[in-house]
């Protein structure tokens, strides 16, 4: 009987060693098996990330380099061909010039938008991940370096959008007149009258008033003034002045013409500044037709006798 107890007592302490020696080695091998399952995972992220970043040897290679060059050549020279056809085009019809020459920019900046599109998204394929790294990165370091030219880019932006004026449109800005030749992204050029070329940057334009004399059609209003004595005929110096115009090749006669008179003091002296408002079909006749009107009128006078060399002494 006790024999019995006593093996009883040994089998049940060999079931409660065995049960803790198991238990132990159940907790080792979860143990190990956590270790070795977030190995695995750690191995499978940097596969991951080997895999979304490729090496940059095979984003730029040579060929891809090489086609890149090619169609930024392309776009380049298939813009300008554009551009010099519809400049011919607007400088053949008078009708369409300042609409074809309103398109010029806007073919350009979409050409050159479709030219980087095809070369980015088509040849190089970066992946998405490395296109934001960059933008991020190159749009701060522009972003700090280059504000002025920032500035000028974006009113280069907004005058298109916005059209405060077009190519062809005779415009002033600030102490600058002319006849606006190309809107780019940094400035916009005008031709002033004394056939001078000048640059004016776009945040300028933008930060200021512009004063648009045909608001992008072809024809455009001039004034011609003309100083006569205070004593003279005003009508009849009106019946002149209608004429002259009415009969210029000039003048676009859809439009009305008026003849106003304002009292001026020059010198102590009263004067009556005739001006002459009439519309020319192109606004490239202005300088030309303010010339005509001026020696017409003034010889008109002159023949009829209502001014004479005293009247200006």
């Amino acid at each position: 009987m006790r024999l019995f107890i006593y093996l009883s007592l040994l089998f049940f302490a060999l079931c409660l060693t065995t049960s803790a020696y198991a238990q132990d080695s159940l907790a080792v091998d979860t143990g190990d098996t956590s270790t070795l399952m977030i190995q695995v995972e750690n191995a499978a992220a940097r596969t991951n990330v080997r895999d979304e970043a490729p090496n940059l040897s095979e984003i730029f290679s040579m060929a891809k380099i090489f086609w890149a060059l090619v169609f930024l050549l392309s776009g380049y020279i298939g813009i300008r061909v554009i551009s010099k056809i519809l400049e011919i085009l607007a400088e053949r019809s008078a009708q369409y010039r300042i609409t074809l020459k309103g398109l010029i920019p806007v073919v350009r900046i979409l050409g050159w938008i479709l030219v980087l599109f095809i070369i980015v998204a088509g040849i190089f394929q970066p992946p998405a991940t490395t296109i934001l790294a960059l933008s991020a990165s190159v749009g701060v370091a522009v972003g700090f370096a280059s504000q002025d030219i920032l500035k000028n880019i974006f009113g280069g932006v907004m005058i298109l959008f916005d059209r405060p004026f077009q190519v062809g449109d005779k415009i002033e800005v600030g102490s600058y007149y002319g006849e606006v030749t190309q809107i780019g992204l940094r400035s916009t050029r005008v031709v002033t009258p004394d056939d001078s070329l000048v640059s004016i940057p776009n945040s300028e334009i933008m930060n200021g008033s512009v004063s648009n004399s045909n608001a992008g059609e072809a024809n455009c209003q001039v004034v011609a003034e003309i100083y006569l004595p205070i004593t003279i005929d005003t009508v009849r110096v009106r019946e002149i002045a209608t004429q002259a115009a009415q009969v210029s090749k000039y003048v676009y006669l859809a439009k009305p013409i008026a003849v106003l008179f304002f009292n001026e003091v020059k010198d102590r002296k009263s004067f009556l500044k005739m001006r002459l408002k009439a519309y020319v079909m192109d606004i490239r006749s202005e300088f030309a037709f303010k010339s005509e009107m001026t020696e017409i009128v003034i010889k008109a006078l002159i023949d009829e006798q209502l001014i004479n060399d005293k009247d200006f002494n």
